[in-house]
């Protein structure tokens, strides 16, 4: 961390209610509900606080939003079903502090007026979903859950479920298919006349609206940069000596991150390219310098996603990397979208015939002619992120897809998608999905750790 002042989410675990109370704990929803609804909204407003779920969409707004509907019902959802390759802060955040995500979701739930809220998390998440329970249990016997009642819902271990109109489907009891309008139009159990507005917010989103309200708009404001005030939990991954979870000022370089904080590439070995996730395009060396915000990331082509970056040295072969993550969309396509399920498996398929070594250069003629329609009719930003993806990984490493064409890859390596299945707080080890591999030059041994000497705390 960079000073105590630059930490909103809290520095330790609290392994009781009683620890969480008396490091202030409970204030901020006390002041909110001495508050009007209206003025709690006004107040996450004026602090800036934006959405740390992929788009930084202002969280005041979206409460406006959802409370200038005249329907009598509304709903509040805390999405917790992360499944963006290369993070786990919302699960990190869940493990340290479920108390003030509870108490943020208390809050939310009372500034746009719920008749319920939700918090919605994949089965899979067993060691989340005890440690919520538990939480919610000891914060109801003390009457610091608020006046809306609060339920724990628990769906598939889909990438969709993650996606906020899918997950109202789910929330309903249905399968993660995404819906064509957005939730604050459109809620859960939405009928003719009864619209039922929904405000979905991140876990890590609405863990940050506690200490906003107890502490107020000003001090989070002190934090960050203008456009995009407090901190942010970053993930970084792959290729770096010190992968883990890190909670810093929105502002700082994203070369600070990787390199002071991640422990930057193995001696003699070089970054080669940057994934923000499996939904933006690729950053490369000379973007690093970007601050790590909304808009300074927007501004260099790519995003800010939810935090996650992987890193790759020069060993990797981008192809691979290309195919490995385009691979994982298309699978996690919902198919609703013929133009999303169809290009986007093309896509795929055309890169793994290029990786093979039996591609030409009509398969990447093909990529590209697809990257530019796939997007036609989007249900959700699935088939943005394919585009993006390819796209960038096409444009900024020409050389290496021709070198590609009609033979066997010069950077033999096993890669496996980051997505974490553990993470061993204790030992500061991530845990990757083996199911996730990509090995067209040979076996993975067994699942693989990767050691993190260091996260924030």
């Amino acid at each position: 961390m960079i000073g105590a002042a630059s930490v909103v989410l809290p520095s330790r675990s609290y392994r009781t209610l009683d620890e969480y109370l008396e490091a202030g704990g409970g204030e901020g929803l006390a002041i909110a509900l001495g508050a009007s609804p209206e003025a709690v909204v006004e107040e996450v407003a004026r602090a800036g606080l934006r959405g740390r779920g992929g788009a930084g969409f202002p969280t005041g707004e979206k409460w406006r939003a959802v409370r200038a509907d005249r329907s009598a019902t509304r709903y509040l959802v805390c999405n917790a079903a992360e499944g963006e390759p290369g993070t786990f802060k919302d699960r990190w955040i869940i493990r340290r502090n479920p108390y003030q995500v509870l108490e943020g979701v208390a809050i939310a739930a009372y500034a746009v007026e719920a008749e319920r809220a939700f918090v919605a998390v994949k089965a899979a998440f067993e060691r989340e979903i005890a440690i919520l329970r538990r939480a919610m249990e000891e914060m109801g016997e003390r009457g610091l859950l608020g006046p809306v009642p609060l339920e724990l819902v628990t769906g598939p271990h889909r990438y969709l479920f993650g996606e906020e109109k899918a997950l109202l489907e789910v929330i309903e009891g249905g399968e993660p298919l995404p819906r064509v309008l957005p939730p604050y139009q459109v809620g859960l159990f939405a009928r003719p006349g009864s619209p039922n507005p929904t405000a979905v917010n991140n876990v890590e989103t609405l863990a940050n609206v506690p200490p906003i309200l107890r502490r107020g708009p000003d001090w989070f404001r002190t934090i960050g940069t203008p456009s995009s005030p407090g901190t942010m939990v970053f993930t970084v991954s792959g290729d770096v000596r010190r992968p883990g979870v890190y909670e810093l000022p929105l502002g700082i370089p994203l070369r600070i991150l990787i390199e002071s904080f991640a422990g930057g590439t193995q001696e003699g070995r070089r970054i080669k390219a940057v994934l923000p996730g499996a939904s933006n395009t690729i950053l490369v060396d000379e973007q690093l310098d970007a601050p790590l915000d909304f808009d300074s990331m927007r501004a260099v082509g790519s995003g800010l996603g939810s935090g996650g970056f992987v890193v790759y040295d020069e060993s990797a072969c981008i192809v691979a990397v290309a195919l490995l993550f385009a691979r994982f969309l298309a699978l996690e396509s919902c198919g609703q979208c013929p133009a999303c399920k169809l290009g986007s498996e093309e896509i795929a398929d055309r890169l793994e015939r290029i990786e093979r070594g039996v591609g030409s250069r009509a398969d990447l003629e093909v990529i590209l002619a697809r990257c530019r329609s796939v997007t036609g009719g989007q249900r959700c930003a699935l088939p943005t992120g394919t585009s993006l993806l390819a796209q960038s990984a096409v444009h900024l490493f020409p050389e290496e897809f021709r070198s590609h064409l009609g033979t066997t890859c010069p950077r033999p390596r096993e890669l496996l998608l980051p997505r974490f299945v553990d993470l061993d707080d204790e030992a500061g080890l991530f845990v990757y999905d083996i199911g996730e591999l990509v090995e067209p030059h040979g076996r993975a041994d067994a699942h693989v750790l990767i050691s993190s000497e260091a996260s924030v705390g």
